[in-house]
């Protein structure tokens, strides 16, 4: 489902970056089916952006939702990442293919509350890692 490949500062910041941009229009939205679907879809380019940081490139292939959810939820330690996103992940499917569902605003509101929770773990993470890097640029400029 991933494979190895070296991706530059810039290409993980960029999708970094691309998933603060989908957490945004959740903030812009009051709609419950955008938050929703926004959230979501902030979750997975988040996943997308941690494994681009381990050099890691996923595939798109059936199940690749399932790994990332399940990757992003390693790598931040949080298993909670892992029955949120599944959860999140079956909504949208039943919304996409079984002819829809409802979300509540009430619902909308528990998912943005916690998908921030999970930005907020992933920034922890990204600055911990980025300090590790640069540390690794201030050797070689060292030498």
């Amino acid at each position: 489902m991933f494979e190895k490949f070296n991706f530059t500062d810039r290409q993980v910041q960029k999708y970094y970056q691309s998933a603060w941009r989908d957490l945004k229009i959740v903030f812009d939205s009051a709609i419950p089916e955008v938050i929703f679907r926004f959230c979501y879809d902030a979750l997975l380019k988040l996943a997308i952006a941690v494994c681009a940081r381990e050099n890691l490139r996923v595939k798109a292939r059936q199940g690749h939702h399932i790994e990332l959810i399940e990757f992003l939820a390693r790598f931040l330690k949080d298993k909670e990442i892992i029955t949120f996103g599944n959860e999140m992940r079956t909504k949208r499917n039943w919304d996409l293919y079984g002819g829809g569902t409802l979300i509540s605003q009430k619902e909308a509101m528990e998912y943005q509350k916690w998908v921030e929770e999970v930005f907020e773990k992933a920034d922890k993470y990204f600055k911990k890692n980025q300090e590790t890097f640069l540390d690794k640029f201030k050797k070689i400029d060292s030498l």
